[in-house]
């Protein structure tokens, strides 16, 4: 998962095949993309920057299914890629290395900041795109799943599921996507048994399975009966699967690690967005834009686990079809773990609200 620890700034145009929600009202337009001129496809280069390794099973995999879906619609197109990129100078150095080798187009699959910005300041004529990124600029975008929508459905069998009324989170670091998901996960789960509540723990690591092996334990003996979480590996779910809990899971389909507890997860599809997107680089209609991915378009939940109840996939699955709809179950009134009303009655939260979430909704605690 993405390392995000800003507040959004900037916006753009929509691009792309309509399927990309685009983020409006966050600031002033930016000074309009340069013109970036067509391409053939065979002497194009698109270059991705992975926060992780492509075989870590979770979200660097999933990034890495949307290269592959890249590579599959333009046979001609060059890639390459550079996995597990740091959080640190070494980042503007892989960016830079990607501008030097005639990169068209750079991906960063995860938030860098300034380390990407600084090269997309100094290379006007490629284009980059940040996954969970905050800045839009000439030619320079982001883009993000709304994975609180599927939070939200999956939430809701969570709270049909549990008997204890307890979920457990094995959290990461606590930054907006993380209170996004566990907040969406809580919510949804008290919207049809009101009386749950839900422990966290950070484990400071997007993939240490050890530690999140320690955090199951600890919160399965607690007496959390469901575990959810953001990590990018399946060690909750061994542990929910040799202690009888059920669990959800993030970023790809992951119950052959636990078929029993497996219930579904939040998965992600980037293929269709990283094709539009390459496409109108190609053409030399791509604009940098503010996108996000949404419901059914880039990310869902995963088909239910073998051991969920129809009655509960019929009662989740509704609100789903609700949300395809157009319904925003975000609204108000919502009280932060203090008991404080944060979002009043008759208020609903945009995605853009959503996206900088930054407390813990009543009856979390981990958090704060």
């Amino acid at each position: 998962m993405p390392r995000r620890r800003r507040l959004l700034a900037g916006m753009g145009a929509l691009a792309g095949s309509g399927l990309w929600r685009p983020v409006s009202a966050l600031a002033d337009a930016p000074t309009l993309a340069p013109h970036l001129p067509p391409l053939r496809e065979e002497d194009a280069l698109v270059a991705f920057g992975h926060t992780g390794p492509i075989t870590d099973g979770g979200w660097s995999t999933a990034h890495d299914k949307g290269v592959q879906a890249v590579r599959k619609a333009f046979p001609k197109l060059r890639t390459v890629y550079v996995e597990s990129v740091p959080y640190s100078a070494d980042a503007t150095r892989i960016f830079r290395q990607f501008v030097a080798e005639g990169a068209n187009m750079v991906f960063s699959t995860s938030n860098y900041g300034d380390f990407i910005k600084d090269v997309a300041d100094r290379a006007p004529e490629v284009a980059f795109l940040e996954c969970d990124g905050v800045t839009v600029t000439g030619n320079l975008g982001w883009y993000y799943v709304t994975h609180w929508y599927p939070s939200y459905i999956i939430g809701i069998a969570a709270g049909l599921m549990t008997r204890t009324n307890r979920l457990g989170y094995v959290g990461t670091f606590p930054i907006p996507s993380v209170y996004a998901s566990a907040n969406a996960t809580l919510l949804g789960a008290q919207s049809v048994n009101p009386g749950c509540t839900m422990h966290a723990v950070a484990t400071n690591s997007w993939f240490d399975p050890q530690a999140a092996t320690q955090a199951a334990t600890a919160l399965a003996d607690s007496g959390c009966d469901f575990l959810c979480g953001i990590t990018d590996e399946p060690a909750f779910l061994r542990v929910a699967e040799s202690r009888g809990l059920k669990a959800a899971m993030w970023n790809l389909d992951m119950r052959r690690f636990g078929p029993k507890a497996y219930v579904s997860a939040v998965v992600l599809d980037f293929a269709s967005f990283y094709i539009d997107q390459v496409r109108a680089r190609l053409n030399g209609t791509w604009q940098a834009a503010a996108n996000f991915l949404t419901l059914a378009h880039g990310v869902d939940r995963d088909a239910w686990g073998e051991t969920v109840p129809q009655a509960i996939r019929e009662q989740a699955d509704a609100m789903r079809d609700r949300i395809l709809g157009g319904y925003n179950p975000f609204r108000g009134p919502i009280r932060d773990n203090s008991g404080t009303v944060r979002i009043p009655a008759g208020t609903v939260m945009d995605d853009n609200a959503i996206y900088q979430w930054d407390w813990g909704v009543q009856g979390m605690t981990g958090l704060g």
